[in-house]
């Protein structure tokens, strides 16, 4: 061994002197032994290693294509979700705007209904001011042609002297009711 080391060394020697290194200038014994040795790599690469980086490689590109499959999958979705959503919107807005029609619809029918009611409730109100002032009015009247009556007797009895008995002093009362206006007081018109 030692002697081949030797040996090597010296070829070595003389090949560095030949001008170069045996690997640029290579021999024949060489260049058998690297191909050798390089079909050799290449069948353990060939059982050993190419199966695994084939088998890495399809799963990856089985990812690859899964990941593009549920990516287009995803997006197909989101425009779905998206595209049922401008519809959901549109329906809500479609919705609401119902909703505001029928309640100015509904204010503006209880607000006619409100004014209506009170329209008739004032004119009941007016109409029994008016029923009620007819009848102050005809009390008033009334009450006015008793003391005018109680007048007319005490002054003719003052005048006269003497008081009158039943009949005349109607006579004499209604003459006198008779040629005084009360019409006037009661805001009625004398036909």
């Amino acid at each position: 061994m030692l002697l081949s080391t030797i040996a090597l060394a010296a070829t070595e020697a003389g090949a560095e002197d030949e001008g170069g290194s045996f690997l640029v200038s290579p021999t024949t014994g060489t260049m058998i032994w690297t191909l050798l040795v390089f079909v050799l790599a290449w069948i353990i690469l060939a059982k050993v290693a190419f199966p695994k980086i084939g088998e890495a490689l399809d799963k990856r590109q089985a990812a690859i294509a899964e990941s593009i499959e549920a990516a287009e999958r995803d997006r197909k979705e989101a425009e779905q979700l998206a595209a049922e959503n401008r519809q959901n919107l549109l329906e809500a807005r479609t919705h609401a705007e119902d909703i505001l029609t029928r309640a100015r619809k509904s204010a503006d029918a209880h607000e006619a209904k409100a004014r209506e009611d009170a329209k008739t409730k004032g004119e009941e109100i007016l109409e029994q001011a008016r029923k009620d002032i007819e009848s102050e009015t005809r009390r008033a009247i009334s009450e006015i042609r008793s003391e005018v009556a109680d007048l007319t007797i005490l002054a003719t009895a003052k005048v006269t002297g003497k008081t009158l008995d039943g009949d005349d002093q109607r006579r004499l009362i209604e003459d006198a009711l008779d040629g005084l206006d009360f019409s006037a007081l009661s805001g009625e018109q004398r036909r």
